[in-house]
């Protein structure tokens, strides 16, 4: 008798224990029918034992898979008697799939199925026939690469602090989550001065070098915008590198090789110092090298929701936010790098697979941990290998220069798919991810990716082909015909936030649309990659990408962490003409928080229409004419941008072939054509996906990049928001202001804060200097202290106090109109006086006051940036005169006027 039927046989035994004679009797002969007709055998025949999956009978070799947690992996996969792993329901596919004559569907019952290994998927789990193989989960379907992490008890003395045994498997991760809930790795402040050298630093102090784990710790250098006094420390502003520490000795650090060579010393152009041979960002990490902050130091250890895993003594240590109990709570430590592995080739591909109703989590990434680190180019992008910062994708522009170039190393994703055809994602989710949420790669073609949720993933959400053949070449790696379409992406990346909502490569015939993108770090969408040579006037690097389409996403609340970005971003050669160029078409994208566009046409990029988008709330709407050096193209950027409804208010014209026409004012949002409003985003039968959750509620996240100015008794403070809002909106937030023997705080409206971008801390003691943090309130409560801003010290008589230098006056001041608005743009003043720039103010010549304020008023001055306002309610053909004032703490400066005449009806 095989053990898959005496365990059966016990289970009836316990039940006729347990009920009277004639139910038991009962239960035994249904039990024996089952399992005669799952085996193709009578009740006789069940008692001998199942035969082997090989010699079923043919009608079992074609049934359908059924998959259950508490289900065997000796059973045969019936629906009375399933299998309990993903990978042994694979097995049995294999074996039905020759013989398949219809769509032959897994089941998969609701339930965790902990992953021991990676569901390796590939040419032999393909359909058949001209049938799918159709993964089938449903809510609660979850493929988990974690570990729970069990035996919490409170540290003694460690005043709130609670440990863990590691659970076995676990050697590295990078993420916990308790209940749902993202844990914050350890981090805080660095506490020496730290001085760069060729290989790491000196430090002023062994304070690191006495620090448990020294070589487990890793700098963090966040960059955006240079603001007030918060530092740019990264790779452009666009990035976040991180590399661990090597080891210490004393004052010594010594940074992890080849982390710290290729954050530090990218090739530059001999004949243009600060040109990058790359072509994006410095050659070295700005501010000296210094890191912003430390992370993964048991030492830093000291707020609730934060926690550190001590690999050496295998003890995993959290402090729990209010009302979490460790020793209840599901404490899920993700352990492996893959949940799903689909890997075809370029002969044998994998192919008519389907995985729908699937939730993919928790699983990790551990490249950044080892010496490689995270060098960061651009959207995930790093520099890798011994010598990838003299080599890797510079091509000819290098002495033994990698090609193609521009090709660098992708993030991986933690669902993957290379040389995939006709694949599909529909209803699944993926969260709780360390590294991208779904990777589709190199010669994936005809895939759907359809009503699906992207969130908390380390990363970006979903890559599409890649940058390492953007040269024709052999079809079978060509990345084509891939539709990404009514998909909830948001509250990512959460740890890598450099990373997109959606990157696309060199690819052909793929179609973005209907997806709503909102709560993102950076970019909502990415595409193209590499090929802008025009920096140094140089032809484009021909690549094989043509006919993409993004068109009708809703994208909003976009680069709320770093700048110099977009809703829709995209750079290189599109197509080889406008008609097979990437079309951005009918999309609404508003509100971003960073310097940047809402879609943003960067260096080498040629034949893009954008056309029929509604676009506003950023420092401006499109950024086009590069120039194309190709000799054919005379020096000109086919572009086209059309019909949009905008703020940016440029005129009709022609500039180097960038055709800009009957583009629309758009003074009010509220007013925008309503057919174009209602077909962005998610179409009706995907809007429930907005209500879906995978985690308890919980706080937000901390804001970031907080910074700040003194003046008279005062400090005025600005922070990036916390788009990771925890399940409910961000209320209000809570600046402190910590100097001497007391502390001053206030707290401002979150709506407040979104129209101002800065809050002013009053009462305070001139001559004293202060440290600043915030914290952010939703309805669960409120978040962990922010990192704090670099100490300022109010002066009475200083900055604020009358009389004071006031800002100049703005420059370059213009303005176009329509018939009942005007777009009103200017250059701020190249002269600040006694404080920054917070606000402009326009006077209108019909009487009117329009105060300026907002986040690009901040981050727009000190790179010179400019600055535009639609000025609505205007009189068809009437001349009016606009006079423009920058205000900082001291008062407003002088004003530059503007004159235009509206257009008629």
């Amino acid at each position: 008798m095989s053990e898959y039927v005496r365990s059966r046989i016990r289970t009836v035994r316990e039940a006729r224990r347990a009920a009277p004679r004639a139910t038991a009797v009962a239960a035994v002969l249904a039990t024996l029918a089952t399992l005669g007709a799952a085996f193709g055998g009578t009740a006789d025949a069940v008692a001998r034992g199942p035969r082997p999956v090989a010699d079923v009978a043919d009608a079992s070799d074609v049934a359908d898979v059924y998959v259950a947690p508490n289900g065997d992996d000796r059973a045969p996969g019936t629906r009375a008697a399933p299998v309990r792993t993903p990978e042994r329901a694979r097995d049995l596919v294999r074996k039905r799939v020759p013989r398949q004559s219809a769509d032959l569907t897994v089941h998969l019952a609701p339930g965790t199925y902990r992953l021991t290994r990676p569901l390796v998927l590939d040419a032999r789990d393909s359909g058949g026939n001209g049938h799918r193989v159709i993964w089938q989960g449903s809510r609660g379907t979850v493929f988990s690469g974690g570990r729970a992490v069990r035996g919490w008890r409170p540290v003694k003395g460690g005043a709130g602090l609670w440990s863990a045994p590691a659970p076995a498997g676990l050697d590295n991760t990078r993420q916990l989550y308790v209940n749902g809930v993202r844990a914050q790795r350890a981090r805080g402040p660095v506490p020496v001065t730290l001085t760069a050298t060729d290989t790491g630093y000196t430090a002023s102090a062994d304070t690191l070098a006495r620090w448990r784990n020294p070589s487990d710790i890793e700098f963090v250098y966040p960059s955006g915008e240079a603001l007030w006094n918060i530092q740019q420390y990264g790779l452009g502003p666009w990035t976040e590198p991180r590399c661990p520490i090597g080891s210490m000795t004393g004052t010594t650090v010594t940074m992890a090789q080849p982390c710290w060579d290729n954050s530090t010393r990218r090739v530059e152009f001999p004949d243009i110092p600060g040109r990058s041979i790359n072509m994006v960002g410095p050659a070295k990490l700005t501010s000296g090298a210094l890191p912003g902050y430390v992370e993964n130091a048991f030492e830093v250890l000291d707020q609730p929701g934060e926690w550190y895993l001590d690999r050496h003594t295998r003890t995993v240590y959290y402090r729990p936010r209010s009302g979490e109990n460790p020793r209840t709570a599901d404490v899920e430590a993700p352990v492996l790098e893959k949940l799903v592995d689909g890997r075809g080739t370029g002969r044998a591909p994998l192919h008519d697979i389907a995985l729908r109703g699937i939730e993919f989590s928790y699983a990790t990434w551990l490249t950044p941990s080892s010496p490689e680190g995270f060098s960061e180019v651009q959207a995930g992008y790093t520099v890798t290998g011994p010598e990838g910062w003299k080599t890797q994708g510079l091509c000819e522009y290098t002495p033994g220069g990698t090609c193609p170039y521009a090709s660098w190393t992708k993030m991986p994703g933690n669902v993957a798919i290379s040389h995939g055809r006709d694949i599909e994602f529909s209803d699944d989710a993926f969260t709780h991810l360390g590294a991208a949420g779904l990777e589709l790669g190199t010669g994936t073609r005809n895939a759907t990716v359809r009503g699906n949720v992207f969130t908390d993933i380390s990363g970006n959400g979903m890559e599409i082909g890649g940058v390492d053949a953007p040269r024709p070449g052999g079809d079978a790696d060509l990345t084509r015909d891939v539709s990404v379409t009514n998909n909830h992406l948001y509250a990512l990346p959460r740890e890598y936030h450099g990373g997109v909502a959606i990157l696309n490569g060199y690819t052909q015939d793929n179609t973005i649309a209907h997806n709503q993108i909102d709560h993102v770090a950076y970019s909502a969408i990415s595409m193209g990659w590499g090929g802008w040579p025009d920096k140094i006037g140089k032809p484009a690097t021909a690549n094989v990408s043509r006919d993409n389409r993004v068109s009708n996403n809703l994208v909003f609340d976009y680069m709320q962490a770093l700048d110099d970005g977009a809703g829709v971003y995209t750079q290189g050669l599109t197509g080889s003409s406008l008609d097979n160029g990437e079309k951005i078409t009918g999309n609404v994208i508003h509100d971003g928080w960073g310097l940047g566009r809402t879609v943003y046409t960067d260096n080498g990029c040629t034949y893009v229409t954008v056309e029929g988008n509604v676009l506003y709330g950023a420092q401006a709407n499109v950024l086009s004419a590069h120039v194309d050096y190709r000799d054919d193209l005379g020096n000109n950027d086919p572009t086209r941008i059309v019909g949009n409804y905008w703020e940016q208010g440029d005129p009709d014209g022609n500039d180097k072939g960038v055709v800009t026409s009957g583009n629309h004012i758009l003074a009010d949002p509220s007013k925008a054509p309503a057919d174009i409003v209602a077909g962005a985003g998610l179409e009706p039968r995907y809007r429930g996906l907005l209500g879906r959750t995978f985690a308890a509620d919980s706080v937000p996240e901390a804001p970031t990049r907080v910074g700040d100015f003194a003046a008279d008794g005062s400090l005025y403070v600005t922070w990036n928001p916390s788009y990771v809002e925890g399940g409910s909106p961000v209320t209000s937030y809570t600046v402190t202001a910590s100097g001497g023997s007391r502390s001053v705080s206030t707290t401002v409206p979150a709506a407040d804060f979104k129209r101002t971008a800065y809050a002013v801390v009053r009462g305070l003691d001139n001559g004293t200097p202060y440290a600043v943090t915030v914290t952010a309130r939703n309805k669960a409560g409120v978040s962990e202290v922010s990192l704090p801003a670099a100490p300022v010290t109010p002066t009475a008589g200083g900055p604020g106090a009358s009389p004071g230098a006031l800002p100049g006056a703005p420059t370059g001041v213009k303005a176009n109109a329509d018939a009942t608005a005007a777009t009103v743009s200017w250059t701020p003043p190249k002269t600040t006086g006694d404080t920054p720039v917070i606000g402009y103010r326009i006077i209108v010549s019909d009487g009117r006051g329009i105060a300026v304020t907002g986040r690009d008023v901040l981050v727009s001055q000190p790179r010179a940036k400019g600055m535009l306002r639609v000025i609505g309610k205007l009189r068809p053909a009437t001349a009016y005169t606009f006079s423009v004032a920058a205000l900082s703490a001291t008062g407003a400066g002088p004003s530059t006027d503007v004159s235009i005449t509206t257009s008629s009806e």
